[in-house]
């Protein structure tokens, strides 16, 4: 969620198309699976006074501003704690009956990037966190560095940040564990980056920001709770319910169109293969043959914008 109250700088992203593919104004009850500050949430309330959004969200922080946002809607709006893999437990719980609608966000808020404590920004010096939910007790990417072997931190900047130079930064992390020296903050993992990759004057990103993607994908398991995520909504989706998720990177978008295109009946056995033994069925229709990408206004607006795709599709009624 690329959203916030006045104390954060904020925009949240694709949002007039977000509510346009769920078609918001008609709904009766959506699930917004990562509500973050509340931006996509407040306009999808907004449409209409039939409808009734039930928020999800892992981050305390969030969740408080989101609340105080959203009040003005009284009844219509409920926030559940907890992660958008967890959201068939959630819906279950929640007495909501089928949501008509269901999207998520899977952007980093700005509340998290601008917040220097979190650690997400290298922009900040600060102890190397990047927990979406820091009250779990789960590891930290400080953590994960020190306890990770070489060849695994080398396999997840690689694989999580499509990082060229993935062998040379873990070589470098375990050299400095191996001194006495273990990475703890975001300016020491950003510094050691920098001098461990070249880069083309011609490159616009910080050299660490692959890095940074790769360790806060892996210490959140981003990646691995998303498909359960689409398996999940689908089920739990009314039906002719939409879904629309957006993503922020390739790899995300990857998962998100191959679940959807499996969804949607594609065989996915091998060629050579004389009949179809991977039990495809056609469960729903997908409403965004390519992604929907943020136009130049918005591009030139939030810089942050500049990956995002969204992706929908609409839950079929059942055949026999």
């Amino acid at each position: 969620m690329h959203t916030d109250d006045t104390e954060f700088s904020h925009s949240s992203v694709l949002l007039q198309e977000t509510l346009d593919v769920i078609d918001a104004g008609a709904r009766n009850t959506v699930v917004d699976a990562t509500l973050g500050l509340g931006g996509h949430t407040e306009a999808i309330l907004d449409c209409s006074p039939n409808v009734s959004v039930l928020g999800i969200d892992q981050d305390d922080a969030a969740i408080k501003i989101a609340t105080a946002r959203l009040e003005r809607f009284g009844s219509r709006i409920n926030i559940a704690k907890g992660n958008f893999s967890e959201i068939a437990e959630i819906v279950r719980s929640s007495d909501i009956g089928r949501p008509d609608a269901i999207i998520a966000d899977l952007g980093v808020s700005s509340l998290q990037f601008d917040d220097a404590a979190r650690g997400f920004s290298f922009r900040f010096d600060a102890p190397l966190d990047m927990r979406m939910d820091p009250a779990s007790g789960g590891q930290t990417v400080a953590e994960l560095l020190l306890e990770t072997n070489e060849t695994d931190i080398a396999n997840i900047i690689y694989e999580y940040g499509e990082e060229r130079f993935s062998r040379r930064i873990a070589r470098r992390i375990i050299e400095r564990n191996q001194r006495g020296e273990p990475v703890t903050t975001t300016r020491e993992l950003a510094e050691l980056v920098a001098r461990s990759v070249k880069r083309s004057p011609k490159d616009k990103i910080h050299p660490a920001t692959r890095t940074f993607q790769a360790l806060r994908i892996a210490v959140n398991r981003e990646l691995e709770v998303l498909e359960r995520f689409i398996a999940d909504a689908a089920d739990v989706l009314a039906e002719n319910g939409v879904l629309a998720i957006i993503t922020f990177h390739s790899l995300e978008d990857r998962i998100v169109k191959h679940a959807f295109q499996k969804l949607s009946g594609k065989c996915t056995c091998p060629p050579r293969i004389p009949q179809c033994v991977c039990g495809a069925k056609k469960r729903v229709e997908i409403l965004t043959r390519k992604p929907i990408v943020p136009g130049e206004p918005e591009l030139n607006e939030n810089a942050r914008s500049r990956s995002a795709k969204l992706r929908a599709f609409r839950k079929l009624e059942p055949v026999d």
